[in-house]
């Protein structure tokens, strides 16, 4: 069955660039983000590593770690490292998991015989320090990702986590919030000081809680 949001990932132990890895023990109390890829020296992917890279501060800053995921060996990793490096600017700053077996690729279903049978989509799965999956997004082989869309995601699971509410369309840390319909109007401008503005009885903003 395909994993569903709620859902406890499955651990496994596998090979990596930075060497062998119990997925559970590696990701310890962290948010993770494991992204998958087609193969090793593909274009768009070489990109994608790159920005990762350079973004990887900021996953680090919301206790999130990243690592990836393509069907071949530690060593052809290694290889398509050095051109990541080159040609993006970076250093990856991260494993890649060896997943020439497919192992891990059959266990979070990464293979959509449709698509391709022989190689991963390009999945993305936000994983929560209880193991719970979060959010899935699979991109076709032509469309590059958007890891500030990742960020944004972090920030609205981790800030919703906490405080009840949700965030509205195209929200970005820092901006207004909506109180979930579950807390009646008067409980909420108790519950949120910085005031509640009734827009209509089930939609109500708030300046966010955390700011």
């Amino acid at each position: 069955m395909a994993l569903q949001l709620g859902d406890q990932v499955p651990n496994f132990t596998q090979q990596t660039s930075e060497g062998e890895i119990d997925f559970y023990t590696w990701a310890g109390d962290s948010w993770v983000v494991l992204f998958s890829h087609p193969a090793d020296y593909t274009p768009v992917c070489t990109t994608e590593l790159g920005s990762v890279a350079r973004l990887k501060p900021e996953f680090d800053k919301r206790g999130a770690k990243v690592i990836a995921l393509s069907v071949d060996s530690a060593d052809s990793h290694q290889g398509w490292i050095g051109d990541i490096n080159e040609t993006q600017g970076v250093t990856v700053n991260y494993p890649i998991i060896a997943d020439d077996d497919k192992k891990v690729s059959d266990l979070y279903g990464m293979i959509h015989p449709n698509a391709n049978a022989k190689v991963t989509v390009r999945s993305v799965f936000v994983i929560d320090p209880k193991k719970n999956l979060r959010l899935t997004i699979t991109y076709p082989p032509s469309t590059g990702r958007n890891f500030a869309e990742i960020l944004r995601v972090i920030d609205s699971l981790q800030l919703t986590d906490n405080y009840s509410v949700a965030t509205p369309v195209d929200w970005k840390d820092g901006e207004d919030v909506v109180v979930v319909p579950s807390i009646p109007t008067d409980e909420a401008r108790q519950r949120f000081p910085k005031g509640v503005t009734e827009i209509k009885p089930y939609l109500r903003m708030t300046p966010q809680p955390n700011k």
